[in-house]
């Protein structure tokens, strides 16, 4: 009681801070700290860009007219789609949750939405919701289901994409219909579909516009106050969000481009990346990561105390390509095997290693070891209180280890090691 009480204190401490109105209740804060013991995620983009083969953002990158790309709705019929495989692709890797497309920055919705009739019910011979079957067998699986949702439309005339903004609105759109309509299908989402714990926004950095988040945040978190709102901007975190994302790189890292201006707050943190180099379905794209390289990722993030969300881009007949599954069952049997040392935990507040990470579980310690040192043992710099005891996680055997004042070493002679990640748990008073 006292450890969660704290939690309450620092959340929110960090809402409070300066001309702050957003107060999340003892429910939201709940739903954050499960959702940061879950780390390990599935994002999922899906949509009729995928019959293209060529990602998501085919639209734009080919030059496709709206009216001509509309075209795909009329044929857009994935039989082969099944919720329950698709869930169960998830528990099997190991993942907690799902955030999958409802509507991506072609404006096309993925669910049944009475305020469009551009949605996969009404404009594709399919006619059935997708989002719904996989909403009602994620809360039948006990996996958590959040709504990637997207600010930026490239089609709606109210958007008025490539307008010049002019105080604080598109000159050639509609701003105050697009508005409106963005809340009319938030509102479907939230209350229409069973489960949903999460609204994963992005396309803001598109335009810099007013985008209501005042009224839009207040909104979600009127008709559901657990649920945790994030944005994609690429900024520091904005009142009303409930968790902080970063695309394509770790926290505090900025390889990509995207995380410059990404300043770490106080808000539970989500790294997000794709199995290949595509977001969306795409036939070309071969440069799938391995099983190592993701169970890495994995341990990287939850070293830095945050969610790790894996992207795949189902085919267009609602398939999951088979080098996915092959791939995330390796992840799967490992994180099975191991994810004591991955679920629950937290950063340990020492720096990564040129060996690996630690994550930190009450008064345990789990030594990630990925790269083999040089020498034969590690060193553990920083670290507070005793160590008691040294195990191999993996069959609990005894590792030797040395604790000096300016850190612990512990020997790696005989140990059993892992090809992935050779997990030693340190218990401390």
């Amino acid at each position: 009681m006292i450890k969660k009480l704290l939690l309450m204190g620092m959340l929110l401490g960090a809402v409070s801070a300066g001309a702050q109105t957003y107060t999340p209740t003892a429910d939201n804060l709940a739903a954050r700290q499960n959702f940061q013991d879950m780390k390990f995620g599935l994002f999922i983009h899906w949509g009729i860009y995928s019959e293209l083969g060529a990602g998501e953002w085919v639209m734009n990158e080919k030059h496709i007219p709206y009216d001509s790309y509309k075209r795909l709705a009329d044929f857009f019929n994935p039989q082969a789609f099944n919720a329950h495989d698709w869930v169960m692709f998830a528990k099997k890797a190991g993942m907690k949750y799902i955030i999958v497309t409802s509507r991506h920055h072609d404006g096309f919705s993925m669910f049944g939405t009475k305020a469009s009739p551009y949605n996969i019910v009404d404009a594709t011979p399919y006619h059935k919701d997708p989002l719904m079957e996989l909403a009602q067998e994620c809360v039948k699986e006990g996996i958590e289901l959040h709504f990637y949702y997207s600010l930026l439309d490239w089609g709606r005339k109210d958007y008025a994409y490539g307008s010049p903004i002019v105080d604080g609105k598109p000159a050639n759109g509609d701003w105050d219909s697009y508005i409106n309509f963005m809340k009319a299908q938030l509102t479907e989402l939230i209350t229409k579909y069973p489960g949903v714990k999460g609204i994963w926004f992005d396309g803001h950095w598109e335009r810099d516009v007013n985008w209501h988040y005042d009224e839009i945040y207040g909104l979600i978190h009127k008709l559901n106050p657990a649920i945790l709102v994030g944005n994609n901007h690429h900024l520091e975190p904005k009142e009303g969000e409930d968790f902080q994302m970063f695309e394509k790189d770790l926290p505090g890292a900025n390889t990509t481009g995207f995380s410059g201006k990404s300043k770490i707050g106080a808000l539970p943190l989500e790294t997000c990346e794709t199995i290949n180099n595509s977001w969306g379905f795409n036939i070309n794209d071969r440069s799938f990561k391995s099983s190592k390289r993701i169970i890495h990722y994995l341990v990287n993030a939850a070293g830095l105390n945050a969610n790790f969300l894996l992207n795949i881009g189902p085919m267009p007949n609602g398939k999951i390509q088979p080098e996915f599954t092959d791939t995330l069952a390796v992840v799967g049997a490992w994180v099975q095997k191991n994810g004591e040392a991955i679920y629950g935990t937290r950063g340990s507040g020492i720096p990564a290693q040129p060996w690996g990470v630690i994550t930190r579980k009450d008064k345990k310690l789990y030594v990630h070891v990925m790269t083999a040192p040089q020498q034969p043992y590690i060193f553990i710099p920083q670290l507070k209180g005793k160590v008691t005891k040294a195990a191999l996680l993996a069959d609990g055997s005894a590792v030797k280890f040395k604790q000096q004042t300016e850190g612990v070493f512990v020997y790696l002679s005989g140990v059993a090691t892992d090809p992935n990640d050779t997990i030693i748990k340190l218990i401390t008073n």
